[in-house]
């Protein structure tokens, strides 16, 4: 488990998301971590990917592996 203190985390959503809060989002400022959140519950629960994991992730979104 990846344990950090996540008060410095800069959490941005895509550019391509719309004016509403149902996305996530991200912040890739902190060293050697990747944490993503619910943009209706910026006080909830984190979820913490290290870099390689979250490349992976967004690699296998992109080529579309989770596309019904």
């Amino acid at each position: 488990m990846i344990s950090t203190d996540l008060h410095s985390a800069k959490f941005r959503k895509s550019s391509l998301s719309t004016s509403g809060n149902n996305c996530v989002e991200v912040a890739t400022n902190l060293p050697d971590l990747v944490a993503v959140r619910d943009s209706k519950d910026p006080s909830g629960p984190t979820l913490a990917f290290t870099p390689a994991q979250w490349r992976s992730f967004i690699g296998r979104v992109n080529t579309g592996a989770f596309d019904a």
